[in-house]
């Protein structure tokens, strides 16, 4: 299937083992592989509509890297520079906007803006913002973290992250808090609608009628809650919670309850009521180690779903809502997913502990 009018193409033993490796290496550009494997066909005698119809492209196509490797050889195969502005940024201004970013702050400011930033750096504000997403930089961004002091922290994060990933059989495992304060807030213009265009609005300031405290305990297997509402958040009021556990509780299994470390919790009420229970066993968290614990997060979506946007006239319309959309979120229930082993979470800590202890700090 050769052809006499073709310059025949005929490849040097190193030039056959570049193109081969092109061809299959994985890590090959797509385009740089399939030009190897024109020429290699090609070098095997073919002409270019036989080396078309072998690997699925047209004539053209063949012809032109045909061509290249024959006037260039192997740099003939490579990408030739595209048309357009040329660049105008050099690596270096990169490099100043990454470290300065990284290294210093402005004077008489916590943090740059890309303004600041572009003035010092002599590029254009759009053009530092562009080299921030980049890196991953966000300099106007802060999170806040906290390590916990408790003595007793590697055991308790084991004991609960054990809970979570590996629960007892014949047993119910129950994340239990109290979501304190919970306003019942009428703003004092009614809310106006979302239309095309304008979001919802709202005034800016409220009446208020009332507070009452949520106690909720999250059952880590299905996900559903079990609520009560209170007046206060005693260790009476937490004794009469658990004991609402109790009730609606299968009693053949066992209770483990994860909960904070808030005096009400270990008051001598909330003992004598464990003794004469004891099938439950409490499990505190670590002290300031709130995200440990699972209800927290159904407290994150109470808040987002029900509580943040809410318009409330009085404190029983509070308090109906609030059962109400336990009530939903019970339907429709399904467990948080803990993905994070107690050596991961105990590795992360330590490597806070390590930055925090450097000389730098």
């Amino acid at each position: 299937m050769g052809d006499s009018r073709l310059q025949p193409l005929v490849l040097s033993e190193d030039e056959r083992l570049v193109l081969q490796g092109w061809a299959k290496r994985r890590t090959t550009a797509q385009g740089l592989a399939r030009r190897a494997r024109i020429v290699l066909a090609c070098a095997g005698g073919l002409n270019n509509t036989a080396v078309a119809a072998r690997l699925g492209t047209d004539r053209a196509t063949v012809r032109r890297w045909r061509t290249r490797f024959l006037q260039y050889r192997l740099d003939g195969l490579s990408d030739e520079p595209r048309p357009g502005v040329p660049r105008t940024i050099t690596d270096a201004q990169v490099e100043e906007v990454v470290v300065r970013t990284l290294e210093e702050v402005p004077e008489g400011a916590t943090h740059w803006s890309k303004r600041e930033l572009a003035k010092r750096v002599g590029i254009s504000p759009t053009s530092v913002l562009r080299i921030w997403r980049a890196f991953g930089l966000q300099p106007w961004r802060t999170e806040d973290f906290k390590i916990s002091p408790d003595p007793l922290l590697i055991d308790r994060i084991q004991d609960v992250v054990g809970l979570y990933l590996a629960p007892p059989a014949n047993a119910a495992v129950f994340a239990v808090a109290e979501k304190p304060q919970i306003q019942a807030l009428e703003r004092t213009a009614p809310v106006l609608p979302m239309v095309p265009g304008t979001p919802e609005r709202r005034s800016f300031d409220y009446v208020r009628h009332g507070t009452v405290d949520l106690f909720a305990a999250l059952n880590t297997a299905t996900g559903k809650v079990i609520g009560k509402l209170s007046a206060t958040h005693r260790a009476v009021d937490f004794r009469d919670f658990v004991d609402e556990i109790d009730r609606q509780t299968d009693p053949g299994l066992a209770v483990h309850v994860i909960c904070d470390n808030l005096s009400a919790h270990k008051a001598p009420v909330v003992h004598k009521w464990l003794l004469a229970h004891p099938r439950f066993e409490l499990h505190f968290t670590p002290t300031y180690s709130s995200w440990i614990n699972q209800v927290e997060r159904w407290f994150a979506e109470l808040q987002r779903r029900c509580l943040e946007r809410g318009v409330f006239c009085s404190l029983d319309e509070l308090k109906t809502a609030l059962k109400d959309w336990i009530k939903t979120w019970n339907e429709q229930a399904r467990p948080f997913r803990w993905t994070k082993t107690a050596d991961q979470i105990i590795d992360r800590i330590c490597g806070y502990c390590d930055r925090i202890s450097g000389p730098g700090h």
